[in-house]
C-alpha cells in the first residue's frame, strides 16, 4: 500500500492525496512536478531512481487506508552531478 505522502521532499509543497502533481521513485520518495522536472530533472536524489507520477487513491478508499501524515522535506536535497 504506497504511503501517499503530504508534501514534496525537495521544496516542501504540500501534495494531497489526490494531488496529480506529485512524483515517486520506487522507495516512496515523494517530489512535486516543479522540482522533479526542475532540479531533480526527473531522477530521485535518494536513490536515483526514475521518478513517475504517483496512483491517486479514491475517496473511498482514502477512508479506509488514509495518507501518511510523516513529512519528509529535506531542505538540502542531493542531486546526483552525472
Amino acid at each position: 500500500m504506497l504511503e501517499l505522502r503530504p508534501d514534496c521532499e525537495c521544496c516542501g509543497r504540500e501534495l494531497s492525496p489526490q494531488s496529480t502533481e506529485a512524483f515517486i521513485c520506487s522507495f516512496e520518495c515523494t517530489f512535486c512536478s516543479e522540482c522533479v522536472t526542475g532540479i531533480l530533472k526527473g531522477c530521485c536524489p535518494n536513490c536515483q531512481g526514475e521518478l513517475v507520477r504517483r496512483p491517486v487513491r479514491p475517496d473511498a478508499a482514502l477512508l479506509k487506508y488514509p495518507a501518511a501524515t510523516r513529512r519528509y522535506y529535506s531542505a538540502k536535497p542531493t542531486v546526483s552531478e552525472e
